[in-house]
């Protein structure tokens, strides 16, 4: 797929967060100027651009009407949330815009009923993370030679977060040197992270046993104060 950033003015924002909005408001999704197409959403929303935690909720479109499939406290960059169109590697931000999420990984199988394509961590697993590497922001095994380890996730390090993970779309089709690489959704660690977004692990597998690649899942991450400018890949 074509990388083809859109400016999109996109409500993020819970009901009654934006002005004269009643609490009775319609879901978060009919609030969006672009949920992906597919009926399956994430939304990974932050109170401002410079909070470190916030919220998760993923949402099933059914006859016409988004339904909560459910909702879990989330984490997100130490440095909070940045625009993904200009985001800046190694700033431990996370990129805000709407991404689609190509496969789920982690260190042990997939929770049972998980249908998205799972592939599992060993020894030899690497996320390239290096500007000069030909496999810059992709899942590498072993770790080729121009992609230098201190410029590289060796993901069996990460037990804990990567127990279970999906990758999120950003930069990922036709990546930007310099803009990001390996940023996910995956289990909570220590504290906030270096620009991914995290939850518990208990909210992580009840996701992975959600998403459906037949309902084309995406999510979209930002704040609710809305309308955000908001980058679609």
């Amino acid at each position: 797929m074509r990388r083809t950033p859109v400016v999109l003015s996109v409500l993020l924002a819970l009901a009654g967060t934006v002005a004269a909005r009643p609490a009775a408001g319609p879901p978060l999704p009919l609030r969006l100027a672009d949920t992906g197409g597919g009926s399956q959403l994430i939304t990974a929303e932050a109170p401002d651009q410079a909070s470190t935690t916030g919220t998760v909720t993923w949402w099933s479109l059914r006859r016409g009407t988004w339904v909560r499939e459910g909702s879990a406290p989330a984490r997100f960059g130490a440095k909070g949330l940045a625009e993904g169109a200009t985001r800046e590697q190694s700033t431990d931000t996370t990129p805000t815009g709407l991404y689609d999420l190509p496969y789920a990984f982690g260190i042990g199988p997939a929770p049972a009923g998980t249908v998205h394509p799972y592939r599992r961590i060993n020894d030899r697993s690497w996320w390239c993370q290096d500007n000069a590497a030909r496999a810059y922001n992709r899942w590498v095994e072993p770790l080729p030679a121009d992609c230098r380890a201190g410029e590289a996730e060796h993901l069996i390090a990460y037990r804990k977060q990567y127990a279970r993970a999906l990758v999120i779309g950003f930069n990922y089709r036709r990546p930007v040197r310099g803009r990001g690489a390996g940023i996910f959704l995956h289990v909570n660690g220590r504290g906030a992270t270096a620009g991914c977004v995290s939850v518990g692990a208990d909210a992580m597998d009840r996701i992975l046993r959600w998403t459906d690649p037949a309902r084309r899942p995406h999510i979209v991450i930002g704040t609710r104060s809305g309308p955000t400018a908001v980058t679609r890949y």
